[in-house]
């Protein structure tokens, strides 16, 4: 799974939501998805901006939450997953990833 393959598939679930009225950064290991839903629709890109709220995972516990295999709830409890910002901005990012 390279980071361009990670982009276009949330690009293509956040192209058919609505906008979330924030920006979110996700960086999995050493790369950074920045999620922009400010504007009239969420734009996803590469590009490390800076954003109301950063949610940080390694690529490996990333994998197996796309997969499902890992419990985002449980992800964050255990410190798999860390959040820096407005939490209820990292909430929206799971309906681009399911």
């Amino acid at each position: 799974m390279t980071l361009e393959d990670i982009i276009t598939g949330i690009q293509a679930k956040a192209d058919n939501a609505d906008p979330i009225g924030n920006t979110l950064k996700l960086q999995i290991g050493e790369n950074i998805v920045h999620i922009d839903g400010t504007g009239d629709s969420n734009k996803v890109t590469s590009e490390d901006n800076d954003a109301d709220c950063v949610v940080s995972i390694d690529e490996d516990n990333f994998k197996d939450l796309v997969k499902g295999d890992l419990n985002p709830m449980m992800a964050f409890m255990s410190g798999k997953i860390k959040i820096k910002g407005d939490m209820g901005v990292a909430m929206k990012l799971q309906s681009f990833l399911g």
